[in-house]
């Protein structure tokens, strides 16, 4: 099987020292990306270690597919405990960072530590820097770019960068990678900032080569030929879809349309659309530079998702009231979707739905922690009775869009995502929009059939998200392509993608987690027999744990230090 190359770095900031140690034998296993990630966090994070705490480790790791020039490779995977959901969470993202990450010749990246000044750490081929930067103290994303690119003569694309809200610890903040892209979902942004790790830089000339199948070469001209509404939309393309069928969450959740949908959706976007954008690699190019012109405005989204949480979720139907939005919190490090539903959790509670000017100041607000945003920075799971709302998270996690109450099997998927409601964990929504082939649809009622379904999904994304290989190349790298890319049958990388979702839920189940927690705010038909239907589908136990016999060769003793 395919798999990176090259020893693990590990960090500590609060030592200021930098190790390298080889573990070939968990790249053989674990491909790359979150495999491994999952793989060094399972075995070296103390089961009880703090989110936001010095024993947290995160992992920043490339796969294999990142030494192609194939596209949709432009992406990277960082791991850790989450400050937002309390578990092991793995996140990815595009941008321009992964070929600069694997200059380095290191397979993974390990932070621990905390550190008592305000860092950058400089990570190269030839070593490891640490920098104090007190004058960056709250610096936004773009501010701090520009002090490396002028001090270092670095770009973007070749840092990781926390905002104000990963500084103030924020739950739900990002890490900002290509200055406008994100590891968004779950807060890592808040686990670098409490290591008061300001930012990372990669660089370097010691790449170790992979050898990717010539099959690359077709991937990459098809994508370039492809006529597909992603590439003058982005993700935005399907937001009337979503709107007609009604999985379009709306003024928090407690509506499924929004009568403005066709004035920030597909169409109003494009038309704020000045160039084209893409990832490392990719010549899809569905990235979404936008521009109003009257305001001077530039932004890139907003994507769907943001769309809907800033959008419809806060009843507002202005696109560049939307820009705005995605633009602070790609300014400050905020998960445009935790961060829009707890706007809009607060709206509810105000009776201010639609008012941008409140949304704006809002979104500030929490990333410095001030006044009411000190309070919302926690997160809904952890605020909602203080604001009389319904709680709208799972395992703490604020939904994204492609609503579950209409989509029932993307309402199954969302309860047992270890991940929490992000709907990237298992993908199943475009089987019962669909957006897939009708032979391979499901109907969007009820949950007959689907629980192995989402079983193979998790396990197969669980292994896209190893190699490193972006979601949207579905249309592109069907099972026989993966598979011949990869240098693997099926069924084994479907093996390997569940012991991934297995560790991740046997970490998760040492901290406290079990099918409780796999519970949604609405109900489903028949639910209870399908989420054992899942359980048995995967070999864990009717109280979703997973049995010890299950892990015991892949596992050792966490960490002690």
């Amino acid at each position: 099987m395919k798999h990176v190359r090259g020893p693990l770095c590990s960090i500590d900031v609060g030592d200021r020292t930098g190790s390298t140690e080889p573990i070939d034998d968990v790249l053989e296993t674990y491909v790359g990306g979150r495999g491994l990630g999952t793989k060094l966090a399972h075995d070296r994070i103390p089961f009880d270690a703090d989110p936001l705490g010095p024993d947290n480790r995160l992992y920043f790791a490339t796969g294999p597919l990142q030494h192609s020039t194939m596209s949709f490779t432009g992406r990277m995977s960082a791991t850790g405990v989450s400050p937002l959901t309390d578990g092991l969470l793995s996140s990815n993202a595009g941008g321009f960072l992964s070929r600069n990450f694997t200059g380095t010749g290191y397979s993974a990246v390990e932070v621990t530590g905390a550190s008592d000044d305000l860092v950058i750490v400089h990570v190269t081929d030839e070593g490891i820097e640490f920098e104090a930067v007190p004058d960056l103290e709250e610096a936004t994303v773009p501010e701090t770019c520009e002090y490396i690119e002028t001090e270092h003569g670095l770009g973007s694309e070749h840092t990781v960068v926390v905002g104000p809200a990963g500084e103030n610890e924020v739950r739900f903040a990002s890490i900002m990678t290509s200055e406008e892209r994100a590891f968004g979902r779950g807060g890592l942004g808040a686990a670098l900032g409490a290591k008061n790790v300001k930012a990372i830089t990669f660089d370097g000339d010691s790449t170790r080569g992979v050898e990717i199948p010539p099959l690359q070469t077709d991937v990459h001209r098809e994508a370039a030929q492809a006529d597909h509404p992603m590439k003058e939309s982005g993700t935005t393309s399907v937001t009337e879809y979503a709107n007609m069928v009604e999985a379009l969450p709306t003024r928090y959740f407690s509506e499924l349309s929004f009568e403005g949908a066709a004035d920030i959706g597909g169409d109003a976007v494009a038309e704020k659309k000045y160039e084209k954008g893409t990832c490392s690699a990719c010549a899809f190019a569905c990235k979404l530079p936008t521009r109003d012109e009257e305001t001077g405005l530039e932004t890139e989204g907003p994507e769907y998702e943001t769309v809907m949480s800033f959008g419809s979720n806060a009843g507002v139907d202005d696109v560049v009231d939307v820009m705005k939005s995605n633009k602070l919190c790609d300014d400050l490090g905020l998960d445009t979707i935790s961060a829009g539903d707890v706007v809009a959790a607060y709206l509810e509670s105000e009776d201010e739905f639609g008012n941008a000017d409140l949304i704006h100041e809002t979104v500030e607000k929490i990333a410095y922690r001030e006044g009411i945003g000190d309070r919302l920075a926690e997160g809904i799971d952890r605020i909602h009775d203080d604001l009389g709302v319904e709680n709208w998270s799972v395992k703490g996690m604020e939904f994204s869009a492609h609503d579950g109450r209409t989509l029932n099997g993307q309402g199954l998927a969302f309860a047992t995502s270890n991940r929490g409601a992000d709907h990237m964990y298992a993908e199943f929504y475009p089987y019962e929009y669909p957006l897939v082939d009708a032979e391979k649809a499901f109907d969007k009622a009820g949950l007959d059939g689907k629980p192995p379904k989402i079983v193979e999904l998790e396990n197969i994304n669980a292994i896209k998200d190893s190699a490193v290989l972006c979601k949207f190349s579905r249309d592109f790298v069907d099972e026989d392509r993966l598979t011949t890319l990869l240098d693997a049958d099926y069924e084994d990388l479907l093996e390997l993608g569940g012991r991934v979702v297995s560790l991740e839920r046997h970490f998760n189940n040492q901290r406290g987690f079990d099918e409780r927690d796999d519970r949604l705010p609405y109900e489903l038909p028949d639910f209870e027999s399908a989420l054992q239907e899942y359980y048995d589908e995967r070999g864990w136990n009717e109280d979703g744990t997973v049995p010890e016999s299950a892990v015991e060769s892949d596992t050792a003793a966490p960490a002690d230090d």
